[in-house]
């Protein structure tokens, strides 16, 4: 499995990392995602339809292909938190980060006493108590990333970037544009005046920025890369099907296939 260490080294060194997005909740997807090469995938609590119950066959399957299971949590919640965390989770993505308050709370919740306030106690990402003090001292060896995407943490970048324990940021692009009444231009002056905002603090605080590019497309990727994002989401496992999904029709007059 991708080693944390090996992860956070890439992103202090200022190299990219290049993550997965998962939304349909089937062990089957996701070891298909996690043999696909990817640095980490990341489980959709928010947006896609998983239960705490699955959690731990999802994350299972992608271990099964090295890759590191992360979640974007539903909501920042102390129960949301270590319930995934307890199922096996590596990281953690903090939607809708508004203020440094909040992601202190979040990170808070995320370590072991006397680090932070999670609980703790016997669970599947200890094997039920058998792996528990192996667990116990690497715990709080996680990945935690806060996710712009509201003007309010535009507004708010200083006091989120100085929090301890952050590992980098990532902009949720549809979220932040639609909090600017801007839903999906992306390429709107005001939109990216704001990534030019977001990428110019990140610098200043040396806190890794990333970004989801929600429809994959490699010269996208190329291009983000260069501009000096690290924590980079790919695709999501529905848009890829979706891409891949569209039924051949064979136009008779143009005798030609083509797709809807």
């Amino acid at each position: 499995m991708m080693d944390i260490g090996a992860l956070k080294k890439k992103l202090t060194e200022g190299r990219p990392t290049v993550g997965g997005w998962m939304q349909i909740p089937s062990s089957d997807v996701a070891e298909i995602m996690g043999r696909a090469g990817y640095d980490w995938v990341a489980v959709d609590m928010e947006h896609g339809a998983f239960s705490n119950q699955i959690l731990p066959d999802i994350f299972r399957a992608l271990e099964l292909g090295g890759t590191l299971p992360m979640v974007r949590l539903g909501r920042v919640g102390k129960l949301e938190i270590k319930k995934a965390l307890d199922s096996g989770a590596r990281g953690l993505i903090f939607p809708m980060v508004e203020n440094g308050t909040q992601l202190a709370r979040a990170i808070s919740s995320s370590l072991y006493p006397p680090a932070g306030e999670r609980g703790v106690g016997f669970s599947r990402a200890n094997l039920f108590g058998k792996h528990f003090e192996d667990y116990r001292k690497n715990a709080d060896q996680l990945i935690l990333v806060a996710q712009i995407e509201h003007i309010n943490a535009v507004n708010a970048l200083d006091d989120i970037l100085a929090v301890d324990g952050l590992d980098a940021i990532i902009v949720g692009p549809y979220d932040l544009s639609g909090s600017m009444d801007l839903t999906a231009q992306f390429d709107h002056p005001r939109f990216i005046e704001a990534l030019v905002t977001i990428r110019e603090a990140s610098k200043r605080h040396g806190v890794p920025m990333g970004l989801h590019i929600v429809e994959p497309d490699e010269e996208t990727l190329r291009s983000k890369i260069a501009d000096g994002y690290q924590f980079v989401a790919y695709g999501t496992d529905a848009v890829f099907l979706n891409a891949g999904c569209g039924c051949p029709v064979f136009d008779l007059e143009k005798k030609t296939v083509v797709k809807p």
